[in-house]
């Protein structure tokens, strides 16, 4: 199964965050972003790389992306974050 179908069967997940053990922050945007900083402790700059309308785009490494479990999929889930044209997202 590759990254985008791995986010697609975890969809009924999508902000379920008090389902989420362990948790980093009580703010889901907050513990994605630590989460995601976990997973790539040599990125630089910050977290979120663009926005638009109503989103913004998160600054992950794309082989990282490739490479997350289907458990930090369905956790990021948990906390809003989507997969959309090989980016991760979350709305605002």
């Amino acid at each position: 199964m590759d990254i985008k179908e791995i986010f697609e069967s975890v969809n009924d997940q999508y902000l379920e965050f008090e389902s989420v053990e362990n948790k980093r922050s009580t703010r889901p945007d907050i513990h994605a972003f630590l989460l995601l900083s976990e997973l790539d402790p040599d990125g630089k700059g910050d977290m979120i790389q663009s926005a638009w309308h109503d989103a913004v785009s998160l600054s992950f490494d794309e082989d990282l992306i490739e490479n997350l479990t289907q458990e930090q999929v369905i956790e990021l889930t948990r906390c809003g974050v989507r997969y959309e044209d090989g980016y991760l997202c979350m709305f605002v």
